[in-house]
This record gives structure tokens, sequence and C-alpha cells, in this order.
């Protein structure tokens, strides 16, 4: 996907606010160690937006780093399981910014919820994060399957950070269905 700000579209009724995107475009959230949280129902731009987010950073010399959260998981549960654990947290901590995309699609594990609280934990205040999910905000702290870790997560996950609510229906449907094409990825996740 070949995201920018620029190309983002503010004419669909999705909830966003072209003056909150173009100040987060100029990445000083990152340079900041702050966090934004897209969230929306799927196909809502959620990927598109913070991909271009990203874009923005590598503009500007902030180098980002994207996983899918799920991928994010594994990559922790076999650096576990092959000694390199460490290594790979402290790699996580040093990214300029993580970009974690569709968190909450399935409630954390007993070592996952340990795992993303040791990455929040290296990078708040120090480093930004940028997290996208289907769910609202006040869905995740069930997600966690633990009220103390569910607690902690969300104190460095929600606390300052920038929220984006999109609305509306999938982007992807839309541009689908107005170009009869399959091949349109302008805004699609």
């Amino acid at each position: 996907m070949q995201a920018c700000v620029e190309d983002i579209d503010f004419r669909s009724p999705r909830g966003l606010d072209r003056s909150v995107i173009l100040r987060l475009a100029s990445c000083e959230w990152i340079r900041s160690h702050q966090t934004v949280l897209i969230t929306g129902a799927t196909g809502t731009g959620k990927s598109y937006l913070a991909c271009a987010l990203a874009h923005s950073a590598c503009r500007q010399g902030l180098p980002p780093r994207y996983y899918r959260f799920s991928r994010m998981l594994s990559d922790l549960a076999l650096a576990r399981a092959d000694g390199s654990y460490g290594k790979l947290l402290e790699k996580l901590a040093k990214i300029q910014l993580l970009l974690l995309d569709d968190f909450g699609l399935a409630p954390l594990a007993g070592t996952e919820r340990l795992d993303f609280l040791e990455i929040l934990e290296d990078r708040y205040g120090t480093r930004a994060t940028l997290v996208t999910s289907q769910l609202p905000v006040e869905n995740w702290h069930e997600l966690t399957g633990d009220p103390t870790f569910g607690d902690a997560i969300l104190d460095r996950l929600v606390h300052g950070s920038h929220l984006i609510t999109l609305k509306g229906g999938s982007m992807r449907r839309r541009y689908n269905s107005t170009s009869g094409s399959d091949t349109e990825e302008e805004e699609t996740e």
C-alpha cells in the first residue's frame, strides 16, 4: 500500500478532521514521544491513515516500523523460544515510530499481555507508538484478559494519546463500486 497524507480523502463522511491529520503529519507527536490511536470499522481507512502518517515520518527522517499486531506477538513468541527475546525488546524500544496494526482481533493470552506491557513500558515517554483497532478504546480493557494488566496497558496507551475514530462504511466498497474495478487501492486497509 502506497499511502500518503496528500491522497487522504477528506470528502467522505468518516469523521476525519483535516487540521488534526495535517498537524499529525507534521510529526511533532513523534518527536514528543506520544501515541496515536486510530479506531473504526473494517475498511474505514485505519491502516491507510496510519501508513500515511508513517510515510510522513519517513519523509522527515523519523524511521517507522510497521507490524500487524498478531505478527508482532508471533515474533515475540519465537524470540522467547530461540533466546533472542531481550534483543527483540531492545530493538522495538529503539524504533522512532512503532505502528501496530489491527490490535484486538483476538484477546491477549498470558505471555502476550506481558510482552505488550513490556513494549509499552520501554517506549512510554521515549518513543512514539501508533495503534489501529476495529474496536473502540472503551472495549480494549477486556481484551487483556486480566484487570491489572488491562489497567497498566491502557494507562500507557490511552492517557495523553491522540484518538481518531473513523466512521462510516467500507472505503474499499465505495472505491470499488465507483471505479468499477477491484484495482483501486486508495484509502484501503
